[in-house]
């Protein structure tokens, strides 16, 4: 399932693999993927980007969603550089254990770490995790699927 090297995109190589634009890609560089395996990079948070406009006025932070979808297309990231998969739309099908333990806020590098814990048919079992400075600042599970490999298997 998996190969044993890792590969290093930057935002340009991103928007090869994944659908996910600007302003809704939430990845600057992927700094260790492992096809089917794992996935890891950042976003920087810059003091203009369009959710600290409108997300809080006098309190700008990232939206807790928006860092959850942070999280899901860096999984995404691990299953779209299997072969066959680049270019191939991933979707959240779910997520819980949910949490978000500080506020995410402008100036900060938000790194995100990922992992598939079981990736078969279609759908994938993922995890990841958002942080600063080295602090978890947001965690959660998920399911992920993709669609047209999910379809094959439905009767």
């Amino acid at each position: 399932m998996s190969d044993s090297k890792f590969i290093k995109l930057d935002k340009k190589q991103i928007l090869d693999y994944q659908k996910n634009r600007d302003p809704y890609l939430m990845i600057d560089q992927a700094t260790e993927v492992i096809p089917g395996v794992s996935a890891n990079g950042f976003k920087d948070l810059k003091s203009d980007e369009w959710f600290f406009k409108c997300h809080w006025e006098g309190d700008p932070n990232m939206p807790g969603m928006l860092q959850i979808e942070a999280l899901v297309q860096m999984a995404a990231l691990a299953i779209v550089t299997l072969p066959g998969n680049k270019g191939k739309a991933i979707y959240l099908a779910s997520a819980d254990k949910i949490k978000f333990k500080t506020k995410v806020t402008a100036g900060n590098r938000f790194y995100i770490k990922t992992k598939i814990i079981n990736w078969s048919r279609g759908v994938g079992r993922c995890e990841g995790f958002g942080l600063i400075d080295e602090k978890i600042v947001c965690e959660a599970q998920f399911l992920v699927t993709e669609p047209s490999t999910l379809k094959q298997f439905i009767k």
